[in-house]
């Protein structure tokens, strides 16, 4: 028997379908099932395999209910998807699910598809590609950035903490003369890690100096239940220690990297810095393409879309759920021109054939082995098990259409 789908919503983005699947095919499924766990089944009195189907179902009853449905989905599914020619991006949901004894099998799938698009125009933009001059103040910049990292924490005495210095507190909560849940922190006065009420209190203090204070949590703390609210607390600094920047000199640059001479450093950083000037303008030339194609086909970012990619983005800055509206709001722009982005693309590939094939990935796979001094075949594996060679795949197919999409476009270097 046929199963019934129909299709009772749809939107850029998603769509949704009633299913009916009739009595037979619930039944046949069931009978499979039964079979299956029959096989298998090991019940008392009885060889494996050789129980009656009636012991067997009313023994395992719930599991090949289970199997029967998981079948009937699937089945189901492969048939919406043939009916209706969807391009689903990721698995259905299934609600409303009916499954009474006797009876067919109801429910409904809600999918997130691609939606159909049609680009009019990709070329015949004109674009500038600016690569901006590196300063010598840059290049100074970024030296004393290594000299940070390099630099010691020194203890300090007899001298009140300032911003960027490493402090050593302990934090107990007052309540009248009751002193509590006394807390030792470790933190950077600047980097926002304590509340600035009591970065202001610990800049009053010497090293072994204790005060009782009432700090105000501002208002917008992360946990919102404690935004604006006050705490009486006693802080107590222990110890104060500040960097000291090692002298910019030969063995500093020796000690840094494979450099016998401060200017071979500068030479390096500079080499540095100009290629992420062009890797930088490179992106923009790319982002305002896209930005061009949107503009001139009137992309439209389906909601669906945008929500799937905000989840994703919430999940991945681990945002907890109270703040996820806020979040949402926050990041929807970015999430729409990623969608735009990624629909612009995925068109591209399709149309005009730039999936990366599989001799491009074994070859860039080498060309990145040869680069680390180790065989493919390891690379192979440790990206497979890292679950990256989608994304290693993803990078060539992009460098292919970003290629074919400049060259319909006239890229002018300011």
């Amino acid at each position: 028997m046929t199963i019934e789908i129909t299709k009772t919503s749809a939107e850029p983005g998603a769509a949704s379908l009633a299913v009916k699947v009739p009595e037979e095919n619930v039944r046949a499924a069931e009978e499979r099932a039964t079979r299956a766990y029959q096989t298998r089944a090991r019940l008392p009195g009885f060889r494996k395999g050789k129980a009656p189907p009636a012991v067997v179902k009313k023994r395992f009853a719930d599991d090949i209910r289970q199997q029967a449905l998981q079948e009937i989905l699937q089945e189901s599914w492969k048939a919406a998807v043939d009916q209706e020619k969807l391009k689903p991006i990721a698995d259905p949901h299934i609600h409303n699910l009916k499954w009474e004894q006797g009876t067919p099998v109801t429910f409904e799938f809600h999918v997130e598809v691609k939606p159909d698009l049609k680009l009019d125009r990709l070329g015949g933009f004109t674009l500038k590609r600016t690569v901006p001059k590196v300063t010598a103040d840059q290049v100074e910049s970024q030296i004393n950035d290594l000299r940070d990292q390099k630099a010691p924490w020194i203890p300090l005495a007899g001298e009140k903490p300032k911003p960027k210095d490493l402090v050593h507190i302990t934090l107990a909560q007052r309540e009248g003369d009751e002193i509590k849940d006394t807390q030792p922190y470790q933190l950077v006065l600047g980097e926002g890690r304590a509340i600035p009420d009591v970065e202001e209190k610990v800049m009053s203090l010497l090293p072994g100096e204790t005060v009782d204070a009432t700090v105000k949590f501002p208002a917008d703390f992360p946990e919102e239940a404690k935004r604006g609210q006050s705490r009486e607390v006693r802080i107590t600094l222990a110890e104060v220690k500040r960097q000291e920047l090692p002298a910019l000199d030969d063995a500093f640059a020796r000690e840094v990297g494979d450099f016998d001479s401060v200017e071979a450093l500068r030479r390096a950083v500079r080499e540095d810095l100009e290629k992420e000037a062009e890797r930088q303008a490179e992106a923009n030339v790319r982002q305002t393409l896209i930005e061009q194609i949107v503009a001139a086909n009137a992309v439209v970012a389906p909601a669906p879309l945008v929500n799937r990619a905000l989840a994703v983005y919430a999940q991945a800055y681990g945002i907890p759920e109270d703040r996820w509206e806020q979040f949402a709001g926050e990041m929807r722009s970015v999430a729409e021109a990623q969608v735009r982005r990624d629909l612009i693309l995925d068109y591209v590939v399709e149309t005009k054939g730039l999936a990366a094939t599989e001799a491009e990935l074994d070859a860039k796979i080498e060309e990145l082995a040869a680069k680390r001094g180790q065989p493919a075949r390891e690379l192979y594996a440790s990206l497979e098990k890292a679950k990256r060679l989608r994304d290693l795949e993803r990078g060539l197919t992009e460098e292919k259409v970003f290629g074919f999409l400049l060259s319909q476009s006239t890229v002018e270097n300011a």
